[in-house]
C-alpha cells in the first residue's frame, strides 16, 4: 500500500450531467466526468520522522531506535505522548486502546483532548477509577491538556467502567459523547456488596475539563441501546445523529426534548430515528453495492442524491437483539424500511453536512477473504434531506482502505484514519476534490483512530491505537495541496 503502487478512488459510471455536487468534492466528479485521475502529491512525499520531543520517550517509542512512529511531508513535524503506562496526573497509569477523540479550546492557548479508550471487560490496561459505570468493564476515556509547544501539560481518567468506547463526537457544549460499541451485559458489583447486571450498548457525556476528574457516569438511554460508533450534533439543531457498527446498521437521529446548550441536556430523553430513503421500502435500499451482502456492485453511484426522511423507533432500549422475532433497534428500523449500511463507523459535521462512513462497503475486495469492500464515505445534507455517497473505495483497497473514523479540517478538507489490512495511512481529500496520502503509520500495522484539529487549526491530534499513542502534528497547513 505504498503510494507507488496504490490505486485512485475508483468512481464508476458518474457523470456530471446526473450528479448534485457535495462540497469539497465537487472538483472530484467532474474530473472523473472528464476521464481525468483525480489525485494528488497533498503536502509531498512522505519521509521518515522523529517525534521533537523524542528524548522525552521511550526508546522504543521515539524513533531513537531506528523505528520511527511516523511517515509525513517534509515540511511536517509531531510530537508524542500520554502512552499506554505512562503514569498520569490522578495516581494511574495512561489505559490501553486508544480511540476516538475529540479537542477543544483550553486556557492560555491551551487544548483539551478527551480520549477514548476501547478496553472490554477485561484489560491489562483499564480505565482505572472508584467512580465506575460498572465494576465489570474496563473502557472508558482520558482527559489531556497539551501546551501550545504541543507538550502534554496533564492527563487524567474522566469517566470509567464503559466497555468498548470506541468512537464518539464532540458538542457545541463543550462535552464529548463516548460511545459504547457493544450490546452486551456485565456484573457490577455495588458499594453495599451486592452483584447486579449492567447493561451496556448506551452513549455516554462526558465534559471537557481540565479539571474535572472522573465524572458520573449517566447512560443517555433514549439515544439508543445498540453497537454504538460515532455521533455528530448539527449545531444548528442540536441534533445529534449517530453511526452503529453492525453488518446490516443503520443511521439514526437523536431529536432532544430540550435544545441541549449545556452538559446534562441530552440525559433529559428525546426521541429516536433512522434514516430511510424515501419511496423504499422492507430494505429496497441497500447501500453496501456488494452482492455478498445483499447490494448490487454499481447500484448506487458515487455522487448520486437520495431523497430521505426518518422513521422513528419506538423502543430505543431494547433487552435484546433477535433478527428473526424484529427486536432491536435496527430490526425495528428496517421493518419499517431504513436503510442499511455495511458497519457503520465515524462520524463528523463539517462543510453544513453531516460526513459517515460505512467502512466495508462497496465492491468485494479482491484481496478479501470476507468478501467485503474497502470502504464508503456518506455525507447526509440536514437542510435539504439528502444523502450522498461521495466516496468508495475501488476493490483493490490500494489507496483507500477500511477508513474508520473521519474529521473535518478547518479548510474543509476531510481526513480518513485508516483501519484496514496491513499498513494504515490517514487520507485526505482536499478542496479541489483530488485524494493524498498525509501520514503512514511506520510502527506498526494498528490503526489510525481520534483524528481531531485543534480550535485554532494548527494541530492535528490523532491516535495510533495499539501500544496506545497520541501525536500532535503540524506544519504548512494552508500549502497547496
Amino acid at each position: 500500500m505504498q503510494f507507488s503502487r496504490r490505486k485512485f478512488l475508483t468512481l464508476a459510471g458518474t457523470s456530471a450531467a446526473t450528479v448534485t455536487m457535495v462540497s469539497p468534492l465537487e472538483a472530484f466528479y467532474a474530473k472523473v466526468a472528464r476521464g481525468e485521475m483525480p489525485n494528488s502529491t497533498g503536502y509531498g512525499p512522505l519521509e521518515d520522522k522523529l517525534p521533537l520531543n523524542a528524548g522525552e520517550l521511550p526508546a522504543n517509542i521515539s524513533g531513537r531506535n531506528g523505528q520511527f512512529i511516523l511517515k509525513l511531508p517534509r515540511a511536517f513535524n509531531y510530537t508524542a505522548f500520554s502512552i499506554t503506562g505512562d503514569p498520569m496526573d490522578d495516581g494511574f497509569t495512561v489505559p490501553s486502546l486508544h480511540d476516538g477523540m475529540a479537542c477543544f479550546p483550553g486556557a492560555n492557548n491551551t487544548s483539551i483532548l478527551v480520549r477514548n479508550h476501547e478496553n472490554g471487560a477485561t484489560s491489562a490496561n483499564p480505565v482505572s477509577g472508584d467512580i465506575r459505570y460498572s465494576t465489570g468493564a474496563q473502557g472508558g476515556t482520558s482527559t489531556l491538556v497539551v501546551g501550545n509547544n504541543r507538550r502534554l501539560i496533564k492527563h487524567f481518567n474522566s469517566i470509567a467502567g464503559t466497555i468498548r468506547n470506541c468512537a464518539g463526537g464532540p458538542t457545541p457544549w463543550r462535552s464529548w459523547i463516548t460511545c459504547e460499541e457493544t450490546f452486551s451485559i456485565t456484573t457490577n458489583l455495588t458499594s453495599a456488596g451486592i452483584l447486579e447486571d449492567k447493561k451496556h450498548g448506551y452513549n455516554f457525556e462526558v465534559v471537557a475539563d481540565p479539571n474535572s476528574g472522573l465524572v458520573t457516569p449517566v447512560p443517555l438511554i433514549e439515544m439508543g441501546r445498540f453497537s454504538h460508533e460515532a455521533v455528530a450534533v448539527d449545531p444548528k439543531t442540536g441534533y445529534v445523529y449517530e453511526t452503529e457498527d453492525r453488518i446490516d446498521s443503520c443511521f439514526y437521529k437523536f431529536v432532544p426534548n430540550v435544545r441541549p446548550t449545556k452538559v446534562g441536556d441530552l440525559a433529559k430523553g428525546g426521541s429516536l430515528y433512522a434514516l430511510k430513503v424515501r419511496g423504499m421500502n422492507n430494505f429496497a435500499l441497500n447501500t453496501t453495492n456488494n452482492s455478498n451482502f445483499g447490494g448490487q456492485e454499481g447500484s448506487i453511484k458515487v455522487g448520486q442524491t437520495l431523497p430521505v426522511e426518518w422513521v422513528k423507533i419506538d423502543n430505543p432500549d431494547p433487552e435484546a437483539e433477535n433478527a428473526s422475532e424484529g427486536v432491536g433497534v435496527r430490526y425495528e428500523a428496517q421493518s419499517k424500511g431504513a436503510a442499511t449500511f455495511l458497519r457503520g463507523e465515524g462520524a463528523w459535521y463539517g462543510n453544513n453536512l453531516v460526513y459517515f462512513v460505512a467502512t466495508q462497503a462497496g465492491p468485494p475486495g479482491i484481496n478479501k477473504t470476507n468478501g467485503r469492500g474497502h470502504g464508503q464515505v456518506w455525507a447526509y445534507n440536514p437542510a435539504t434531506e439528502e444523502l450522498t455517497l461521495v466516496v468508495e473505495a475501488s476493490p483493490t483497497g490500494q489507496f483507500l482502505d477500511d477508513p474508520d473514523n473521519i474529521t473535518v479540517a478547518p479548510w474543509g478538507d476531510l481526513f480518513l484514519c485508516e483501519d484496514g489490512g496491513g499498513v494504515q495511512y490517514i487520507v485526505g481529500v482536499n478542496q479541489k476534490g483530488e485524494v493524498y496520502q498525509f501520514a503512514f503509520n511506520n510502527y506498526n500495522n494498528s490503526e489510525f483512530a481520534g483524528a481531531c484539529f485543534s480550535a485554532d487549526g494548527r494541530t492535528l491530534f490523532v491516535n495510533i491505537q495499539s501500544p496506545g499513542i497520541t501525536l500532535a502534528i503540524w506544519g504548512p497547513w494552508n500549502r497547496r495541496r
